[in-house]
């Protein structure tokens, strides 16, 4: 199983985070970018917050491959749309790099290794 980690802000607005979240129901997520996450292989994602933080779990398929999934999107009008509502709701980590979104996270434990 290949898990990947990331993180990112949201702007400290209780409104605009209801909102953001409001987007993420199942009922309002457009079909499109569900479509173009599984298409990806992208075999599970989940998003979790913390007051401003989010972090997102992605357990991917092995042959799962970043850039391909970036140069979809890039394709995909509905994805791009979809990343620029998003956008008005997200902020950058302040160590993210320009134009960085999502910043992956390093895995400093794992309890698989520390039995048997």
């Amino acid at each position: 199983m290949n898990w990947q980690c990331f993180a990112l802000d949201l702007r400290d607005d209780p409104a605009l985070i209801a909102e953001y979240e409001r987007w993420h129901r199942r009922e309002n997520i457009w079909p499109e970018i569900v479509a173009s996450i599984r298409e990806a292989g992208i075999l599970d994602m989940q998003i979790f917050r913390t007051g401003t933080r989010l972090v997102m779990l992605m357990r991917v398929s092995p042959d799962f491959d970043a850039d391909a999934k970036a140069a979809a999107d890039a394709a995909s009008e509905r994805v791009q749309a979809w990343e620029s509502l998003m956008s008005t709701f997200q902020q950058p980590l302040p160590w993210a790099e320009a134009g960085q979104k999502w910043v992956p996270m390093q895995r400093i434990f794992d309890l698989a290794e520390c039995v048997g």
